[in-house]
């Protein structure tokens, strides 16, 4: 970060309108907001087109020679195949009702920043291709053709978007500018246009079950260092299980939590209720070694390979022989189950409904996914009485929590979270209501922009974010901001050490793992972060 702007230079927006018509005003593609492209050996691996060493900085993409055809028919086939995709081509009014609602477009005043004009990129297109009056009509009627200069933008736009869908809950045609950006970033796929943190991380999940590429015997290596370290906080030996044949629930998170602080706080807080839930219940859960992530970044591919890369999670529930999946705080993953799930790889009806086997409760809603979230799961524990928790070991957090996109708006996890914080922790405080819920600010590095060579972007887009904490941090004091996904747990930490570097980023997990009382346990005197617990300061000395 060394190399950004600093924080009052970036807030500086410029917010006025271009000189030229926004078709007559080229894309910018640079340093500070662009992306690395996708690795060759990476596209090759998963079968993606083109595959190849290139730049978007370089005057040559070394496309194939009918790229333009390429496109058309990939387009054809996607109005054809998603009638949605057809619809929001068709029924944009322009209203504007979207226009700033996009963090994007708040933190850079660019204007193609707009979900309507980052939609109008594809649609023009679509106009001049596939209907009459843009045939006729051509530039008058909003139509273009596709050309190098478009596919720029295409490029460049498409991937200033995180698909967090906050301009979806403004539209009063229900348009999901989202999805065409989804179906934006198929089309520049099938020319091998893509980007590394996404391209490379779709390899690794489809190679070895997580993004990171860890091998199963390494992932193993990861919680094994985690009991030493609850053992060493807590006096107590937690004993996973891996890849347990009968076992009566598969646990699934996303490998952020395994491999990258603060999300391995949140493991070890999984690490501990699942122990507690086995001494007290006889909790039965596994996790897997080759189902080891939960994340699904062929979201931000295509259809085809969310659907390839969500099936590995079923496979794997199947070969075990378990009765329902519990998944871990992720959010592209509860998306992609929710939303997905049934049109993808179909009712996972070789599992049973979930139930929980301590409280009898049943989530219906997983009837079709079959799958869990864990603040659904934790929530239920607490609402029963069945947690020995002292919240007092949260004392010196002052809490405020961040609705990340895909659970929030992708599936509607909202108050659950919020529960198990309220209970676990004692001074909790919310953001301004028109930032949260459903009308939460994206974290600015969604749906793979979460790379280090786009910092500016990053740091931009989540200003509206960081605006919003800030706001709690200065009036109620609050030092820590919870989240439920892995993706905000690495991009979080860079957006509060740029804009509030007083706040600190936490898993709610982590928080019931600090207050958790684990059977046998003597008295704890820091918390998962090795730091003093409240009123442990001068043992800790």
């Amino acid at each position: 970060m060394a190399d950004l702007l600093k924080p009052e230079e970036l807030y500086k927006t410029d917010n006025s309108p271009p000189k030229t018509d926004w078709m007559d005003t080229p894309a910018e593609i640079r340093k500070g907001i662009a992306c690395y492209a996708g690795n060759p050996k990476s596209l090759e691996y998963v079968g993606l087109p083109n595959p190849r060493t290139w730049s978007c900085f370089d005057e040559d993409w070394q496309l194939p020679d009918n790229w333009q055809q390429i496109i058309h028919e990939g387009f054809k086939e996607r109005l054809e195949k998603f009638r949605s995709f057809k619809v929001f081509m068709d029924i944009c009014v322009r209203c504007g009702a979207c226009a700033d609602k996009c963090h994007y477009f708040i933190g850079t005043g660019d204007p193609k920043n707009m979900p309507v004009l980052r939609a109008e990129l594809l649609r023009s297109v679509y106009r001049n291709d596939f209907t009459t009056a843009g045939k006729i009509l051509g530039r008058l009627g909003g139509a273009r053709p596709m050309t190098m200069e478009v596919l720029k933008e295409w490029w460049s736009y498409l991937f200033q978007c995180s698909e967090c869908r906050r301009c979806s809950v403004f539209c009063p045609y229900g348009i999901d500018t989202a999805e065409i950006t989804m179906m934006g970033r198929e089309l520049l796929n099938l020319l091998g246009l893509n980007i590394d943190w996404i391209a490379t991380p779709v390899a690794n999940c489809y190679r070895t079950g997580n993004h990171l590429g860890i091998q199963p015997h390494a992932f193993k290596d990861m919680l094994d260092f985690f009991q030493e370290d609850i053992e060493e906080i807590t006096g107590i030996l937690v004993e996973p299980q891996f890849n347990k044949v009968g076992a009566e629930i598969l646990f699934i998170t996303p490998s952020g939590d395994v491999f990258a602080d603060p999300g391995t706080y949140t493991c070890m807080g999984y690490m501990m209720l699942f122990h507690f839930l086995k001494e007290k219940y006889g909790f039965d859960v596994t996790w897997s070694t080759y189902a080891s992530e939960g994340g699904n970044f062929g979201f931000f591919t295509s259809h085809e390979m969310m659907k390839r890369l969500n099936s590995k999670m079923y496979a794997e529930a199947k070969r075990l022989g378990v009765k329902w999946i519990l998944g871990g705080e992720c959010g592209h993953m509860w998306r992609v189950i929710n939303q997905y799930m049934d049109t993808m790889n179909g009712p996972a009806d070789f599992l049973e409904e979930p139930v929980s086997p301590i409280t009898g409760t049943k989530f219906e809603n997983a009837k079709s996914t079959k799958m869990v979230h864990i603040t659904e799961f934790t929530a239920d524990l607490i609402k029963h009485g069945k947690l020995d928790l002292d919240t007092s070991r949260n004392d010196n957090l002052k809490v405020t929590f961040h609705d990340s996109c895909n659970p929030s708006r992708g599936m509607g996890l909202l108050d659950e979270p919020r529960y198990v914080i309220q209970n676990v922790c004692n001074t909790f405080y919310e953001m301004p209501e028109n930032t949260i819920r459903e009308q939460t600010f994206c974290c600015g590095s969604g749906s793979g922009l979460n790379a280090g060579e786009d910092m500016e972007l990053r740091m931009a887009g989540g200003l509206p974010r960081a605006n919003a904490v800030k706001y709690v941090h200065e009036n109620k004091g609050v030092n820590t901001l919870a989240t439920i996904c892995a993706i905000d747990r690495a991009a979080l930490p860079d957006l509060m050490s740029y804009w509030v570097p007083e706040v600190e980023v936490y898993g709610v997990h982590e928080m019931v793992g600090n207050a958790l009382i684990l059977p046998g346990e003597p008295k704890r005197e820091t918390d998962l972060r090795g730091e003093p617990l409240p009123g442990m300061e001068a043992a800790d000395e």
